[in-house]
C-alpha cells in the first residue's frame, strides 16, 4: 500500500487524492487553509457516494477509502510518506520553498513530484539535495476523469524515479507519458495556440466566447477554449501562459492576452468562483 502525501486541497489536489484513495493508497492531504481541507473532504465523500451509487465501488471500498484519508495543516504530517505530489499554486518561488522543506522532512528515499503545468522540474530539483528523486507528475483536470498523466524528467531525474512514477500512474488507472522538462511540457505547449488564438478572436471582435466554443464542439472537441479555461481556472490559465511566455524568452507567439489578466483582476476565475467567461449557478467550489 502506497503512502502518498498531497500538497494543496484545491480542485486538483483533492482530485488526485480521490484517485489515490480509490486505488488503495493511504493519503495525507495537506493545506495551510483548514476550510479548504474540510471542503476537500466533503467533495471526496461526495465522489465516493456517487461511485457507490453507480456501482463502481462497493460500500466497504468506499468506507475504507475514506478511512485512509488524513487531513493536516502541518507539513510535518508528510514526513513518513513514500511519494509527495505537490499541487500548490503555479509560483516557482513558492514551490521551491515547499520542496526545500520537504527535502528536510521526508526520508531520503521519498520521491518528490510536482503537479506543475509548466514550471521547471529541474529548478525544483535544484532546491533539494535529491534532484535525482524529483520529477513532474502532471495530472489533468478533472483528475478523477482524465486518464493522461505527464511524467516529467528534470535534468537530474533518475531513470528509477521516472519508472516508479510511471508504474504508480498505471496502478492508479492512468495513462502515463514521459516528457522532457521543457516549458509547458507536451499538452500545455500544444494548448497555448488553442487558448491564445481564441482570445485574440474575441479581443478583435471577430466572435464571442460562446460562438468560438460552439464551433470547436462542432469540430469534435469536447469543450471549447473558453469553457476549458473556466473549468481549469482563469488564474491558473494565466499563470501557465505567463510561465511559458517567460520560459521561451518572451517569444511573441506565446504572449498572453490582456483579456486573461483583466478577467483575473475582476475575480472572474471560472467555475470555482461561480463566474468566468460564463455564469454558473450555485456556490463557488
Amino acid at each position: 500500500m502506497e503512502r502518498v502525501g498531497i500538497i494543496g486541497a484545491g480542485t486538483m489536489g483533492r482530485g488526485i487524492a480521490y484517485v489515490a484513495l480509490t486505488h488503495g493508497a493511504e493519503v495525507v492531504l495537506y493545506d495551510v487553509v483548514e476550510e479548504a481541507l474540510e471542503r476537500a473532504r466533503a467533495q471526496i465523500e461526495g465522489w465516493l457516494q456517487e461511485a457507490l451509487a453507480k456501482g463502481r465501488l462497493a460500500e466497504a471500498e468506499a468506507r475504507n477509502a475514506l478511512e485512509r484519508l488524513r487531513l493536516s495543516d502541518r507539513l510535518e504530517a508528510l514526513a513518513a510518506v513514500e511519494v509527495v505530489i505537490e499541487a500548490a499554486p503555479e509560483d516557482l518561488n513558492l514551490k521551491q520553498e515547499v520542496f526545500r522543506r520537504l527535502d528536510d522532512l521526508c526520508a531520503p528515499t521519498a520521491i518528490l513530484a510536482s503537479n506543475t503545468s509548466s514550471l521547471s522540474i529541474t529548478a525544483l530539483g535544484a532546491a533539494t539535495r535529491r534532484p535525482e528523486r524529483v520529477a513532474g507528475m502532471h495530472f489533468f483536470n478533472p483528475a478523477p476523469v482524465m486518464r493522461l498523466v505527464e511524467v516529467v524528467r528534470g535534468l537530474a531525474t533518475s531513470e528509477e524515479t521516472v519508472r516508479a512514477l510511471v508504474d504508480l500512474a498505471r496502478r492508479w488507472g492512468k495513462t502515463p507519458v514521459v516528457a522532457k522538462d521543457t516549458p509547458g511540457f507536451i499538452v500545455n505547449r500544444v494548448a497555448r495556440p488553442f487558448y491564445l488564438e481564441a482570445l485574440r478572436l474575441v479581443g478583435e471582435g471577430v466572435a464571442d466566447p460562446s460562438t468560438v466554443d460552439r464551433i470547436m464542439r462542432t469540430l469534435g472537441f469536447r469543450m471549447g477554449p473558453f469553457e476549458l479555461m473556466d473549468l481549469i481556472g482563469l488564474d491558473v490559465n494565466l499563470a501557465v501562459s505567463e510561465s511559458v511566455y517567460r520560459a521561451f524568452f518572451e517569444e511573441p507567439r506565446f504572449r498572453p492576452h490582456p483579456l486573461q489578466r483583466q478577467m483575473v483582476q475582476a475575480g472572474r476565475l471560472g467555475r470555482k468562483t461561480g463566474k468566468g467567461w460564463y455564469d454558473y449557478e450555485g456556490s463557488p467550489a
